[in-house]
């Protein structure tokens, strides 16, 4: 599958985690000065993220949260930086033992990060050692998306999903791949799917958690499960869109409020994940108290909030209806996602679709909710697309 040949050492530098001492006692610092709102007047999350259970949240992750054991275990993997575009692309690039690997990309959304992925490496790689099929080896490239993370930010506007899926080309090239693989949900799936789109020579085919199927013309006539979908997406433009709608139009003024108070970063993250998560009242429901604050802290100790906003002000013009693409494409379902898309509207847009696969389980944050079922189904998805 792979042809690898040695990138050259100024185009590819090692980067190794490394927040100060002092960032972390100035997070703690903060964290005891909160200053805290008013309680809600509703009895659920109608209004927002609940001030108890924010206080709950904070308080861990003033008092007993370890981001040291966090960055030992995010600098256990091989990661790097290149530049590309002009911009610093920070990533986790793990081989295969397995010579006859397929190289695969996987890319995150918002408020997602390289976080998300860590569970599904090992079991990608090395198949064998967590009870698979060498034949279902992966050589993996976990790219920061510009702004997010350990990647740079841009200082010019321009960055949008098909400006990241060509700089993801020059990503995998650069690291000597000739064929290779594309996975993503969230944004990792509209930058998936514009990968598709392209279809640049060397890329086999791309897998899905969340399908940008829906038809450019929603019939008046609808099947339950489309009248499902149609559902969905209100709610998600709707109730739960307050984050996307700020970020799309004052992701600066997002920023502004979230530079200063780790409080607040956490709230607007909770938040996500407290909606969208297959969960039975609360995030923590479908996600540790830990997995959730690596995720948060990695975008304070960053200070990415504004950054990685402005992907949905590079992308405001973007919908669920995405363009109809003709390279093998394999498609998981999980039902808790918002909005949940039928079958027939994923087979109308991907008519080469070689998997279509429904989990048991799990919400939008596949990768942190469901690794093992995520990675059956990647697995599963794209094995017909090994030669």
């Amino acid at each position: 599958m792979t042809t690898p040949t040695p990138a050259p050492s100024d185009l590819v530098r090692p980067f190794r985690v490394a927040i100060s001492d002092s960032e972390i006692a100035d997070l703690k610092q903060r964290l005891a000065r909160t200053r805290w709102p008013d309680p809600e007047t509703v009895p659920d999350w109608s209004q927002g993220v609940r001030v108890d259970n924010a206080k709950s949240l904070v308080t861990y992750w003033e008092r007993e949260y370890d981001w040291r054991r966090f960055e030992a275990e995010l600098n256990r993997f091989p990661q790097f930086l290149t530049t590309i575009g002009g911009l610093d692309i920070h990533f986790i690039h793990v081989k295969s033992r397995n010579p006859d690997a397929m190289p695969l990309i996987l890319t995150h959304g918002w408020p997602g990060s390289i976080v998300e992925f860590l569970k599904l490496i090992g079991p990608l790689t090395d198949p064998v050692a967590f009870g698979g099929d060498v034949k279902d080896s992966f050589d993996v490239v976990v790219p920061s998306l510009p702004g997010f993370g350990f990647s740079a930010k841009p200082a010019e506007a321009g960055w949008t999903v098909s400006r990241i899926a060509s700089a993801w080309v020059e990503l995998m090239k650069r690291l000597g791949y000739n064929k290779w693989a594309a996975q993503g949900g969230d944004w990792g799936s509209v930058v998936t799917t514009a990968l598709g789109a392209m279809r640049p020579e060397g890329l086999l085919g791309i897998h899905l958690n969340t399908p940008y199927a829906f038809p450019a013309h929603v019939p008046d006539t609808l099947s339950p499960e489309e009248r499902h979908a149609v559902d969905g997406l209100a709610l998600y433009t709707g109730e739960l869109g307050g984050a996307n709608h700020l970020q799309g139009t004052k992701p600066e003024t997002v920023g502004f409020a979230l530079a200063d108070s780790p409080a607040g970063q956490a709230a607007w993250i909770y938040d996500k994940f407290q909606s969208k998560t297959d969960n039975h009242g609360l995030a923590e429901d479908a996600l540790s108290t830990d997995d959730m604050l690596d995720a948060i802290s990695l975008y304070w100790f960053t200070n990415s909030a504004a950054s990685s906003g402005r992907i949905y002000w590079e992308n405001r013009s973007a919908s669920m209806a995405g363009p109809k693409l003709t390279l093998p494409v394999a498609v998981t379902v999980f039902p808790r996602d918002i909005p949940r898309l039928p079958r027939s509207w994923i087979e109308d847009t991907y008519s080469n679709l070689i998997h279509y696969g429904e989990a048991d389980k799990g919400g939008h944050f596949a990768a942190l909710e469901q690794p093992e079922i995520l990675i059956s189904e990647i697995r599963t998805g794209l094995r017909s697309l090994r030669r």
